[in-house]
């Protein structure tokens, strides 16, 4: 079973992520970044936040969808603002989503919070809403069940250190894990944590018996050369079973958004 995790920036590649993820072909996709505007039939729409504008594919959650045909797909939307059409606003959800081949069956599932609720009604002030969804599934191959939850971490402008609202989303996020999973579970957790490899956030699921893939296995970034800020490390993939892991993998080529898809095989 293949475990893919990948923070989608918006679609802004969505062409090249589009043809690598049906190349791919995951069990199961942690997709973050991801946006969804059902009022809209525009391809594409604008992100203002002051001088922070940013292309984004307005029904990109759609257009996974239509490319893994054979997934159960969940949206799970963190908040409700609005992208812009020229001047015209348009209404769009922005969250991330889980995709699940048919032939997995899904015998659990978690959605919540780790930062914040639900904003209806604007993105918000940063540090945003932000939630988490689990998928607790049946594995045939190896007679097991699996539970994956991702999240995608808050963002804070002064930059990736540890906050009070970083533990706390960090024990939510291992919360809606341990909700999701049973104790005989092979359990993974990963997302865009928005952390350093030295965070509090990782030490607190290293003390729950995870390990954490990425630097333990000698990854030097889970970025690439569309990302031009300072920073190695966002994305992270963390199991309780190292025994189950029979391949994992930073993908670096091809470039299909600014973070790196991480695939884990069990």
């Amino acid at each position: 079973m293949d475990i893919m995790c990948l923070n989608g920036w918006g679609g802004k590649l969505h062409e090249d992520l589009l043809l690598f993820l049906q190349t791919a072909t995951p069990e199961i996709l942690c997709l973050q970044e991801v946006v969804h505007s059902p009022a809209s039939d525009k391809e594409w729409l604008t992100y203002r936040d002051g001088d922070h504008i940013l292309p984004q594919r307005a029904n990109f959650f759609c257009d996974v969808a239509r490319a893994l045909p054979d997934h159960v797909a969940v949206f799970c939307p963190a908040a409700q603002g609005v992208l812009w059409d020229g001047e015209q606003s348009i209404p769009s959800q922005w969250g991330l989503a889980t995709f699940v081949h048919k032939s997995v069956p899904i015998i659990g599932q978690v959605q919540g919070f780790v930062h914040k609720t639900f904003s209806p009604v604007g993105y918000g002030e940063h540090p945003r809403s932000r939630s988490a969804h689990g998928v607790r599934v049946y594995d045939y191959d190896s007679n097991h069940s699996i539970s994956i939850t991702h999240m995608h971490g808050l963002r804070d402008l002064k930059g990736k250190m540890d906050t009070p609202e970083r533990t706390q989303q960090a024990r939510r996020l291992l919360d809606l894990s341990q909700h999701v999973s049973e104790p005989e579970d092979v359990v993974v957790i990963c997302g865009d944590f928005n952390v350093e490899p030295e965070s509090e956030t990782l030490r607190i699921l290293a003390d729950a018996g995870l390990v954490e893939l990425v630097t333990g296995r000698g990854f030097k970034t889970t970025r690439n050369s569309q990302y031009k800020k300072p920073g190695k490390f966002a994305d992270y993939m963390l199991i309780n079973d190292t025994n189950a892991v029979k391949h994992f993998d930073v993908v670096y080529d091809p470039e299909v958004s600014d973070h790196c898809p991480l695939v884990l095989t069990i």
